[in-house]
């Protein structure tokens, strides 16, 4: 199944369960022997490797690999990034439609996935990091030279791990699940991974938490200088050195020990690399900013946990309460954003439900639009609270990933207009400031909503599909195990 990132709807998400479903059964009902994971856009790694965990064959990554620099009147733009950027603009009022024209023919000049540290890139950077790609093929742009060269190295390697009988199993480990973290936190990655590395570690019986993340992300800072944390795209990086030479700087915090898809260490893969600029690989006493890649938030809001992107958030909005505006889905909150009689200011706290798994599929509604009105005055960036996910090109202070969500009782299900809500990244809170008696009188009010599907894959989808918490994969395939079929070839 294709998961075209701008394409499917509802969302790429609702359907990632579905391609690891199918990728499991392809192996399984073929007389094959090793597998070459073509994937890049986001959902398409991790379901791809899902679906291979569960079948326990020898498998190998090929990335598809970023597109090229975006360049606009001499400036770099970088996919998803300054589409939202240069949206408020035009909403806004400061450029003009003529202006937004030449930036959308401007931002995609070749194939390959999205040219930020989005969702594709930080997806396909952990997993190289992990060990199951040639090591740095994640970095080469998918129009480059190199790519077709790699190509012809990943066919030659796959065979050799089928006779050498080298598993995913063999390669991923508690060892190389925290190399990625580490990998991930250096990169300013996408918050989508906390979603995506859970639902991979169950397949292989692994135990990965949030509060792992969060760990991982005090230890190591954000060195990487790329959008939407920084300024750079995916081509720089690449002539930066690209992963291995990321690599190679936070080797320290990395166990060079873990085995790779090459049949060495990933110390011996990356030994002797080099970076070639150091203002877009940073040195790691010089990082990109103060705040880490993410923060973990807990509380009576968000029990099981929920997510934001510290470092391309606002300082001032990390630590910060406000009143809450609270919308009931995407289509209550397109119709309402800019309705000048809504009573919101930049201190206001946009809540959106009713985004979670069982709810919606987590699509990325968490980066609510901001108001025309807010726009008009300077504001580009209000405090969003959410059980949704956003795009990992996103930037901005939003709170994702609520769990448990609204539509199976969570606390984001009984928020009021004009309640209270605290957010502190530095405690690690999220938290509704109403007293237990008055939230105890709205749930005993509170009836959950109707199921969205009735029939095929979204009721199985709505009935089996976990919390973001947990990696939102189906609870029946969440563990490890394949199936013995008997041989009838």
């Amino acid at each position: 199944m294709s998961l075209g990132e701008v394409m499917v709807k509802p969302s790429t998400m609702f359907y990632r369960n579905f391609l690891a479903m199918e990728t499991e059964e392809l192996i399984r009902s073929h007389p094959i022997d090793g597998v070459v994971l073509m994937g890049g856009c986001d959902k398409t790694t991790p379901a791809l490797l899902m679906g291979a965990f569960s079948m326990g064959l020898p498998c190998i990554f090929f990335p598809a690999g970023p597109m090229l620099n975006g360049m606009w009147r001499n400036q770099r733009i970088g996919v998803g990034t300054d589409t939202k950027r240069f949206w408020d603009d035009l909403r806004g009022g400061r450029i003009s439609k003529e202006d937004w024209g030449e930036v959308e023919e401007a931002m995609t000049r070749a194939n390959g996935t999205c040219n930020t540290m989005g969702t594709a890139s930080t997806m396909t950077s952990i997993v190289d990091a992990m060990g199951l790609s040639l090591t740095g093929a994640s970095s080469i742009p998918a129009v480059d030279s190199a790519h077709p060269r790699m190509a012809t190295d990943v066919g030659e390697r796959i065979v050799e791990m089928v006779w050498e009988d080298l598993k995913p199993a063999d390669i991923v480990t508690d060892r190389s699940m925290r190399n990625g973290l580490i990998t991930w936190m250096a990169l300013g990655g996408s918050t989508n991974a906390a979603v995506h590395l859970i639902g991979m570690a169950k397949r292989l019986g692994l135990v990965l938490t949030l509060d792992d993340m969060a760990e991982a992300a005090r230890k190591v800072p954000v060195i990487a200088d790329l959008m939407p944390s920084g300024r750079y795209l995916m081509e720089d990086f690449y002539y930066a050195g690209g992963l291995k030479a990321l690599l190679w700087r936070i080797r320290d915090h990395l166990d060079l020990g873990a085995l790779t898809v090459e049949g060495r260490t990933l110390g011996e893969a990356i030994e002797g690399s080099k970076v070639y600029n150091d203002e877009v690989i940073r040195p790691l006493d010089k990082p990109l900013s103060d705040r880490p890649t993410i923060a973990v938030l807990r509380g009576n809001l968000a029990p099981d946990g929920a997510v934001v992107k510290s470092s391309a958030a606002s300082p001032r909005l990390l630590e910060h309460t406000g009143p809450a505006v609270v919308f009931d889905g995407y289509e209550d909150m397109s119709a309402r954003i800019d309705d000048e009689s809504l009573d919101v200011d930049e201190n206001t706290v946009f809540v959106l439900r009713m985004g979670g798994s069982v709810a919606a599929g987590l699509p990325e509604w968490g980066d609510m639009q901001i108001p025309k009105k807010l726009l008009r005055k300077g504001v580009r960036d209000v405090l969003r609270v959410s059980d949704a996910r956003m795009s990992g090109t996103r930037d901005g202070t939003c709170v994702l990933h609520v769990s448990p969500e609204a539509a199976v009782g969570g606390l984001l299900a009984l928020v009021h207009d004009g309640d209270p809500i605290r957010v502190s990244a530095s405690e690690g809170r999220l938290e509704l400031l109403v007293d237990d008696a008055e939230l105890e009188r709205r749930r005993s009010a509170w009836t959950p909503p109707l199921p969205r599907y009735e029939r095929g894959y979204g009721a199985m989808f709505t009935e089996h599909v976990m919390q973001a918490s947990e990696g939102s994969d189906f609870d029946y395939l969440a563990r490890p195990g394949t199936v013995k079929d008997p041989s009838i070839y």
